[in-house]
Formats: structure tokens, C-alpha cells, sequence
């Protein structure tokens, strides 16, 4: 959004109708999200959905915000979707002491994250970059999963952020294997002149992310298991009113003869 110069009739305000419908649909997610956390009692529980729910709220929002910074918000949004939920799952089955993953639960992990790269990386480099690179990122992790590299292999709640050298080799092992998916996905897609570039930017903030994302994944576990309902409550009600507000953008863009192009 941004102001324009001009006649007394010009707009002063106009809006890409794409980012406004972004916003808007950020809006309604964050108004669902809220109710969720206000529906407690019938949700609530020591390893019920809604611990479930606020692991894949906070797990998305951390890798969408650290994607979204470096790569765009529609590849931090459709990443950190993919990302937050499977995380979710994953963190809260182990949780609950379930027995461990087999072949096809890594399998729909992997290809769920994989799509979440797919939908961001081809609404940046068109869509054989992306196919490529949601293909190549399914293998990847799948393959990754079956030698023990999981996002779960250290499964330790704790108060504070913790940092090990199993994460440091397991973002290392991202970032190298992210920026060959880059390469590879930028020769295939015909795109030779920028596939370096591309690569070294789609492996160092993935592994800058996963690193991140791994010193505060013990935190993130205690407070998923250890949030006071009340606070839930007041979260809930904080996810409402920014989701109203959000929604609302669309109404005041009209209200004040914006332009929307």
C-alpha cells in the first residue's frame, strides 16, 4: 500500500488486489484460530488436539516468518503451512510415547513439506522449478528420515532454547542439500544463468532456518505441554482481534477511495 501524488481526485491509497486478498485470508485463518483456543474445554487435555494445534501455530509461524523474510510471504506462507503441520504431528506423537514412524508416515511427511516448497518455490521461479524442487526435497527428506535425521531424534522439552551438534550437522546437512535442490531445479526449469545464485540462496536460508527453528524446538515443546488455559483463552481472543483487523483492510481500502489494482 502507497500513497499516490497527484489531483485532488486522485485516490490516495492503492492496494494490490492480490495482497489484500492475502490478508484477508490471513484474517479468517487467525478468527478460526482464535475460536479454537476459546473452545478449550471441548479441546483442551494434556495431549489433546488443541497442544497439537498450538504446536502447528507456532511451529508455522516460525518457519513462514523466516521463509517469508528471504524468500517472499507466499513461499513463508504455503512452507510454513506445510512445515507447521506436519511438525505438529510428529511432535506431538512423540509426545504421547507412539511408536515409532514407519516408511509411509515419513513418506507423508516428507511429500507434505515437499508440496509446501512446490506451491512457494513455482509462484517465485515458475512451475518446473517448482516440481523439481518439491520433488527433490520429498526424496531428500524421506531419505533423510530413514538414516535418522528427524526433526524429533532429540526430543527433550527444556525452558530455555538449547543448541547441539546433532542440530548443527542436521542444518549443514539442509543447507548443502537445499542448494544442490536449487541447482539442479533451476537447470531443469532452464534457468541457467541464475541456478548458483538461486541455489546458494534457497540452501543458506533453509539451513539458517532449520537451525533456528531446532535451538527453539525444546521451548517450544515445554510450552506446547505446559501453557495455562487462561492464557490460551487470552491468546485465542488476541488471534481474534488481529484477525479482525486484518479482515478489515478490504472495507477500509474502500472507505477511503483506495485504488486497488
Amino acid at each position: 500500500m502507497h500513497r499516490r501524488s497527484g489531483s485532488a481526485n486522485d485516490t490516495l491509497l492503492t492496494m494490490d488486489k492480490h495482497t489484500l486478498a492475502l490478508i484477508s485470508i490471513i484474517g479468517s485463518s487467525l478468527d478460526v484460530l482464535g475460536a479454537l483456543y476459546l473452545a478449550y474445554d471441548l479441546l483442551g487435555g494434556e495431549h489433546g488436539p488443541l497442544r497439537t494445534l498450538t504446536r502447528a501455530v507456532t511451529y508455522g509461524a516460525l518457519f513462514g516468518a523466516g521463509y517469508g523474510l528471504a524468500l517472499g510471504p507466499i513461499f513463508g506462507l504455503a512452507s510454513g503451512a506445510a512445515h507447521g503441520i506436519t511438525l505438529a504431528w510428529e511432535f506431538s506423537r512423540i509426545s504421547r510415547g507412539g511408536p515409532k514412524p514407519g516408511f509411509w508416515l515419513d513418506t507423508a511427511m516428507s511429500a507434505i513439506r515437499g508440496c509446501g516448497f512446490a506451491v512457494g518455490s513455482s509462484f517465485l521461479f515458475g512451475f518446473p522449478f517448482g516440481v523439481t524442487f518439491g520433488l527433490l526435497s520429498t526424496a531428500g527428506q524421506l531419505f533423510a528420515y530413514r538414516i535418522g535425521i528427524r526433526p524429533t531424534v532429540e526430543y527433550k522439552p527444556a525452558i530455555r532454547p538449547r543448541f547441539t551438534r546433532f542440530q548443527l550437522l542436521a542444518a549443514a546437512n539442509r543447507t548443502v542439500g537445499y542448494a544442490v535442490t536449487g541447482y539442479v531445479s533451476s537447470l531443469v526449469a532452464q534457468q541457467r544463468e541464475h541456478a548458483i545464485a538461486v541455489g546458494l540462496r534457497a540452501g543458506l536460508t533453509i539451513g539458517i532456518v532449520t537451525a533456528i527453528s531446532g535451538a527453539c524446538t525444546p521451548f517450544i515443546e515445554w510450552m506446547a505441554d505446559h501453557l495455562p488455559e487462561k492464557r490460551m483463552g487470552v491468546f485465542g481472543v488476541g488471534l481474534i482481534l488481529i484477525g479482525f483487523t486484518l479482515q478489515s483492510v478490504q472495507y477500509w481500502v474502500v472507505l477511503l477511495d483506495g485504488n486497488i489494482r
